[in-house]
C-alpha cells in the first residue's frame, strides 16, 4: 500500500485504494473517445522466446481502450519477422511491426544517415525513435504509452495506470513516468537506481549550488523505469538518447521543454521483475558497467549545459562524496530488507558501489575527452524540416512489409 506523500517538485499519483482494473479500463474507454490511445513496444526478436512477452501479449489482448499498438522489432531475419507477425496476430487491436532490419526501413535509415539525421548506434533508443516516428506518421492517437517487453510480472493494470494520467481529459499532464518496487525472489533489485542514480544525484547536489534540475531528478522515485506515457505532441520535439542514458535523457528533455506541473509519476505495480543485466565488472562496454558510465555522462553533460564546470579534481570529489553516500544507502537498504523479511547480499551491494564509483571517474574522463559528444537522436521536427515526406516514407515501408508478408504468414498459421 503506497502512501499519499508528495515528494519533490513533480506530482506523485499513488495507488491508495487498489481500484479494480476493470473500473479503470471502463474510464479509459470513455476517455478514448476524446483521446485515442496507443502503445509502443520496443522488442528484440529473442524476447519472443522468453516467458515474459507471451504473457504480455495475452494481457494486452484483453485491453479494450487501445486504438493502436506499434511494435519495434530488432535483430530479426525475414523468417523471424514472419514469425513475429504470427506471434503478435493474437492482438485484437490494430497493430504493426517495424521490421527494423528489413530492407525498406534500412533504406530509409541510410537516407537519414547521409543527412546526419539517423541514430548512430543500434539499441533501444533507435528502436523507440522509429516507433515514435511511425506513430506520428499514422496520426491516430492522442496519448501514448511505452513499456519494455521483458516484464516477467506484467499485468494489464500496469498499462492502465501508466496511461491514465495523460489520457484523462481533465488532467493537464504531458508526461508521466511509472514507478514500482523492485522486489523479486525475496530480495531487493534495481541496483543501478538504488546504488548509483540516487546517491550520485545527491552527491552532485552537494557540489552544484541550487540546482533545480537535480532537485527535479531527485523527485522521481524510479528515474530508470522504462515505462513512460506522453501526450502525442511531446514526441515531435523529443530528442531521444541512443545509449544507456535513455531514461535519464528523456527526463532531461521533459525538464527542458515543460513546466514541472505538466509532469507526473504514477505507481503502476506492487511487484516488478524483468530481465536482469550482469554487473560486467571486467567489461565497461557491457551490462551494468556500461549503463552506469552512460548514465553518469548524461548527468555531467546536462549540468555542463547549465554552466557547471568540470575538471579532474571535481570528478574525484564527486566520486568520494558518492562513495560515502552510497555506503550509507546500503545500510538503509539492508535494514529495510530485514524489517520486510527480505534477503540482501551486502557483499554484492558493496561490489556494485565500488564499480560505480570507479565508473564515475571513467565517465568523467570520457566527458573531458569529448565534451561536445551528442548522443541524442535529432527530434522528429528537425527530421521533417529536412525531409518533408519522411512520415509518408516510414508509413509506406511498414505497410508494404505488412502487406507482403502478413497474409501468407498468418493464413499458414491458421
Amino acid at each position: 500500500m503506497s502512501d499519499f506523500y508528495q515528494n519533490g517538485i513533480i506530482t506523485t499519483l499513488h495507488n491508495l485504494t487498489k481500484r479494480p482494473v476493470e473500473v479503470v479500463e471502463k474510464e479509459l474507454l470513455e476517455f478514448s473517445e476524446k483521446r485515442p490511445m496507443g502503445l509502443v513496444l520496443p522488442s528484440l526478436y529473442s524476447e519472443l522466446q522468453t516467458k515474459a512477452l507471451p504473457n504480455i501479449v495475452e494481457e494486452l489482448a484483453k485491453v479494450p481502450y487501445l486504438s493502436q499498438i506499434t511494435i519495434g522489432l530488432d535483430r530479426a531475419t525475414e523468417d523471424e519477422y514472419r514469425h513475429a507477425l504470427q506471434f503478435f496476430s493474437k492482438l485484437p487491436q490494430k497493430h504493426r511491426i517495424l521490421w527494423n532490419d528489413g530492407p525498406r526501413l534500412k533504406a530509409i535509415d541510410a537516407k537519414l544517415k547521409a543527412l546526419g539525421l539517423a541514430p548512430n548506434q543500434m539499441g533501444k533508443g533507435r528502436n523507440v525513435w522509429y516507433c515514435f516516428g511511425y506513430t506520428l506518421a499514422c496520426n491516430e492517437v492522442e496519448s501514448i504509452a511505452l513499456h519494455d517487453c521483458d516484464i516477467l510480472t506484467y499485468k494489464r493494470d500496469l498499462l492502465a495506470r501508466l496511461i491514465y494520467p495523460v489520457a484523462n481529459p481533465k488532467f493537464n499532464y504531458e508526461f508521466c513516468k511509472g514507478f514500482y518496487s523492485r522486489i523479486a525472489n525475496d530480495t531487493l533489485n534495481g541496483r543501478v537506481s538504488r546504488l548509483l542514480v540516487t546517491p550520485l544525484v545527491r552527491s552532485l547536489k552537494q557540489q552544484v549550488d541550487n540546482s533545480d534540475y537535480l532537485d527535479y531528478l531527485d523527485s522521481y522515485r524510479y528515474a530508470l523505469a522504462g515505462e513512460f506515457s506522453f501526450r502525442i505532441d511531446v514526441l515531435n520535439d523529443l530528442r531521444i538518447p541512443s545509449d544507456w542514458g535513455l531514461e535519464i535523457g528523456v527526463l532531461a528533455e521533459m525538464w527542458r521543454n515543460y513546466s514541472t506541473n505538466r509532469l507526473c509519476q504514477v505507481d503502476i505495480a506492487d511487484i516488478y521483475d524483468h530481465k536482469h543485466q550482469d554487473l560486467s565488472a571486467e567489461n565497461e562496454d557491457g551490462g551494468l558497467s556500461k549503463m552506469s558510465i552512460d548514465i553518469a555522462k548524461a548527468l555531467f553533460r546536462k549540468l555542463a549545459i547549465q554552466g557547471t564546470v568540470f575538471n579532474e579534481g571535481k570528478f574525484r570529489t564527486i566520486k568520494a562524496t558518492y562513495y560515502r553516500l552510497a555506503l550509507d544507502f546500503i545500510e538503509a537498504y539492508k535494514n529495510d530488507a530485514i524489517i520486510n523479511g527480505l534477503d540482501l547480499d551486502i557483499h554484492k551491494e558493496e561490489q556494485a558501489v565500488e564499480l560505480f564509483a570507479e565508473n564515475i571517474i571513467k565517465a568523467g574522463e570520457k566527458f573531458l575527452e569529448d565534451p561536445m559528444e551528442t548522443p541524442f537522436i535529432p527530434s522528429w521536427n528537425r527530421v521533417v524540416n529536412a525531409v518533408p515526406d519522411i512520415f509518408e516514407q516510414i508509413k509506406e515501408a511498414v505497410e508494404l512489409d505488412y502487406e507482403e508478408f502478413s497474409t501468407q504468414t498468418i493464413s499458414k498459421s491458421a
